[in-house]
């Protein structure tokens, strides 16, 4: 366990790629098999569910450290983090304790599931006395779920790969799906050899780069050449996944490795209908039969909120996947084939099998980079992105491999909001207001919250929020503060919707700080009627 907080405090301590592999590769390199699998599945953000709630922790720790309620919230209004709370509150361990990490998982965290309230309380505050420091502030996150570090799964693939001497996309690929921690896991992941695989298993996903969304086509020419040397495609806004076919069973993952198939029962009886030993890389969209077009993202969150599945919602927000490519044919591995290759395979399967909801993404055409970015500016009227761009000779890769596929964006939409609630922040910025909510003005004058945002400003320009938010904090509510409102800040967001949840009545995609406006007064920030013009025509 000690070992484990210390690569958590290394990991954390550091930005640099190089410097993050080191600390991963030291690790692996002197953990048992258990222990290196343990960690591996707490560094990938797996979590094990249904422990102990924070309220409970927060009642347990005010005893064991004996103070007053009230000073308790205090510190933590100052930290922003219960577990960092809790580790910092508690009096020094008293006991010893050398355990590895599976023993402390073993002994300690998978019985609190079992355990009555008495004994997860003792469980937990026996915990805490042998454990001091970051171990103990790690094992609070474990606890709550909440366990974070900065660590790519491409780092820990690449540290893996350089332990093992197996390959990286061997690595990569036997990380994907379901699997439990263990020594017999470990070996066979770091097998130099294949191993077999599971039929439900999917493969890594290939990402794409990201062309500069404000790049003409003149630059992007410079930059990829012959425009007859790329497939072109529209970059859909849905759930990017894998539809598998294999020994008779069907299993659709989504690209954050979660199995689906039970959310999207008609994708699962149409892909019944595929040959065994068929993978599919697409993304699932919400598709208006009627008019033959996809819907909003947000009809499709209104599915994925809901646990269970009625006929009207289902008949309300039917969805199809649209096919990008194809990965496994017949059960032999397909994607070291060009792309056209697999393109012309894909189609041929999808037309013998005619079904609507397994459907080709559609190829953009035009024969130049001028004309489509001519298509590219009339992206989001179609209720597009932009446009994906691969290159035709290109293999199926492993995460985000430069050069073969990029993506070019439609600039995001910009308004102009004023700050009206803060909050601290999380981690390293749990002492500083980092967690902002911008407001709009509405037709009687009074700015209504609009979005929140997290990230965008500098270091320095988050210091200097900080110091402002200090000196202008009007209310309390909580760990939240009303601001006197007088910054403007430019936010940026990729969607727009109405919605009913909203003080608003409008949601938007993936809010973020573009610039602060100190050349701005908070009388020239954005009003809701100028954000409704930007809604999509079928939603006015």
């Amino acid at each position: 366990m000690k070992q484990f907080a210390a690569l958590y405090a290394a990991l954390d301590s550091t930005t640099r790629t190089n410097e993050k592999v080191a600390e991963l590769t030291r690790y692996f390199a002197a953990a048992s098999a258990d222990d290196a699998a343990w960690a591996l599945y707490f560094l990938s953000g797996r979590r094990i569910k249904g422990l102990i709630n924070s309220r409970k922790l927060h009642t347990w720790a005010i005893e064991g450290a004996g103070i007053p309620e009230w000073l308790f919230g205090e510190c933590y209004d100052a930290v922003g983090d219960i577990a960092e709370t809790i580790a910092l509150l508690l009096p020094p361990p008293d006991l010893t304790d050398d355990r590895t990490l599976t023993q402390w998982v073993e002994a300690h965290l998978l019985p609190l599931r079992r355990q009555d309230e008495a004994g997860q309380r003792e469980s937990m505050r026996d915990a805490w006395r042998r454990l001091d420091g970051t171990a103990r502030f790690v094992w609070n996150k474990l606890i709550t779920g909440g366990f974070r570090v900065g660590v790519s799964q491409l780092l820990i693939v690449r540290s893996i790969a350089e332990v093992s001497g197996a390959d990286r996309a061997a690595v990569a690929g036997r990380l994907m799906g379901e699997w439990s921690p263990s020594a017999d896991f470990w070996h066979m992941l770091t097998a130099r050899e294949g191993t077999e695989r599971a039929p439900s298993q999917p493969y890594p996903f290939f990402l794409a780069h990201a062309l500069s969304s404000d790049a003409g086509a003149a630059a992007i020419e410079a930059a990829l050449g012959d425009r007859a040397l790329w497939q072109v495609e529209w970059k859909w806004d849905g759930i990017r996944s894998q539809v598998i076919r294999r020994a008779g069973q069907t299993f659709i993952w989504s690209r954050g490795e979660e199995l689906v198939t039970e959310r999207f029962p008609e994708l699962a009886a149409a892909a019944e209908r595929l040959p065994d030993g068929t993978v599919l890389d697409g993304e699932i969209l919400p598709w208006d039969a009627t008019i033959d077009t996809v819907m909003p993202f947000a009809q499709l969150q209104r599915r994925i909120g809901r646990k269970t599945l009625g006929k009207k919602i289902l008949s309300e927000v039917p969805v199809i996947v649209v096919v990008y490519d194809l990965l496994e044919e017949s059960g032999v591995d397909v994607r070291n084939l060009p792309l056209h290759q697999r393109r012309t395979r894909l189609e041929s399967l999808l037309h013998d099998l005619d079904d609507p909801r397994l459907r080709p993404s559609p190829i953009v055409s035009e024969p130049n980079w001028d004309a489509l970015a001519v298509e590219r500016a009339q992206a989001r009227a179609t209720g597009v992105e932009g446009l994906m761009i691969k290159r035709l000779d290109s293999p199926f890769g492993v995460g985000r491999t430069r050069g073969d596929w990029w993506k070019w964006k439609i600039e995001p939409l910009t308004v102009d909001a004023v700050l009206i609630y803060a909050q601290r922040g999380s981690g390293k910025r749990a002492s500083l207001y980092t967690d902002y909510t911008f407001g709009v003005w509405d037709e009687n004058g009074v700015l209504v919250p609009f979005a929140k945002a997290y990230s965008g400003l500098t270091d320095e320009e988050i210091g200097r929020v900080d110091a402002f938010i200090r000196r202008n904090t009007q209310e309390k509510f909580g760990p939240v503060r009303t601001v006197k409102p007088e910054l403007v800040f430019e936010l940026a967001f990729e969607g727009i919707q109405r919605s009913a949840r909203h003080k608003s009545g409008i949601a938007v995609r993936f809010p973020r700080i573009l610039r602060w406006r100190t050349d701005k007064r908070i009388e020239d920030a954005d009003s809701l009627a100028t954000i409704r013009a930007l809604l999509p025509p079928e939603t006015t």
